[in-house]
């Protein structure tokens, strides 16, 4: 292809979009709403994934010990839990620093013996941590079989929780695009489909002179794309500078909070926004054109 005819289509393309401006611009603006409610929640669900990850990873087992364990036995079972494999540490904390945490929460811990008749009813408990967080179920499970060994937690429920959210996310999200993607992919083709009717008559003519139907094609499918490109370029643009702007308002203020820093993922998703709605701007004028420009 010739650069004289790409600078043609171009320039054919650009004229369409100034011809019917008030439509451009609702198509525009259709895909921009569709790409920024897309980037809002890609941004949300990867931030919700990560938080998980990042629990996950931080997860520990506590091995909860029957309150009559000998002090010699809970040292045996804390030797076998440190050989296994998938294991990197195991931290006894005896009922002794236990009731101090618990007095210093709740009292002092001469007030709490006295209530419980000079006995410590606290037992003693392990802290595990592993190699791969995908293994801490089958420690957990393994570690819960060991004599003496009462009750083993690793907050797995909040993990399935967070897990369980991201998904919903993701299928919420999903669902919402789908429908406005229809909205801007229809409002593309009524755009492409009103620029056909306007040069029908020149269309003819180019095509008794033996224009070729590519020919004629391309700068319908240069128009969609332009209003994809733009529509969606707004949108990335409004994502990518909003994320920044929320992650210096409340990221330093919700330090414990794990969120998406990384400037690289950020600028891929916002990209991916481009790119998304130049494909369907170009789709809309492929439909369009195939239905109603018959060459």
């Amino acid at each position: 292809m010739k650069l004289r005819t790409v600078g043609y289509f171009i320039k054919q393309a650009s004229l369409s979009l100034f011809r019917n401006m008030w439509m451009s611009l609702a198509a525009m603006g259709s895909v921009t709403v569709s790409m920024f409610i897309l980037g809002a929640f890609l941004l949300l669900a990867l931030n919700i994934n990560y938080i998980a990850t990042s629990v996950q990873s931080n997860v520990q087992v506590a091995v909860f010990f029957q309150v009559d364990t000998p002090r010699q036995e809970v040292i045996n079972t804390q030797k076998k839990i440190e050989a296994m494999s998938q294991v990197t540490e195991v931290k006894l904390v005896p009922k002794e620093e236990g009731l101090k945490q618990i007095s210093q929460q709740f009292g002092g811990e001469q007030e709490l013996l006295e209530a419980t008749g000079g006995i410590n009813p606290l037992p003693d408990y392990l802290l595990v941590k592993v190699d791969n967080p995908e293994t801490i179920e089958d420690v957990a499970i393994t570690v819960g079989t060991l004599p003496w060994v009462e009750k083993v937690n690793y907050g797995q429920e909040i993990i399935d929780k967070l897990f369980a959210v991201a998904r919903w996310l993701r299928w919420l999200g999903a669902g919402i695009i789908l429908l406005l993607g229809f909205g801007a992919l229809f409002l593309i083709m009524i755009t492409i489909r009103l620029t056909v009717f306007s040069r029908q008559r020149e269309i003819n003519i180019m095509k008794y002179v033996g224009a070729t139907d590519w020919f004629i094609r391309w700068p319908f499918i240069l128009e969609g794309l332009m209003l994809g490109l733009i529509g969606s370029s707004i949108a990335a643009l409004m994502v990518y500078f909003g994320y920044n702007m929320i992650l210096n308002k409340i990221g330093t203020a919700v330090t414990f909070v794990p969120l998406i820093f990384d400037e690289v993922l950020i600028l891929r998703c916002a990209l991916t926004l481009v790119a998304g709605g130049a494909l369907v701007g170009a789709l809309g004028s492929i439909l369009s054109i195939r239905r109603f420009l018959r060459v």
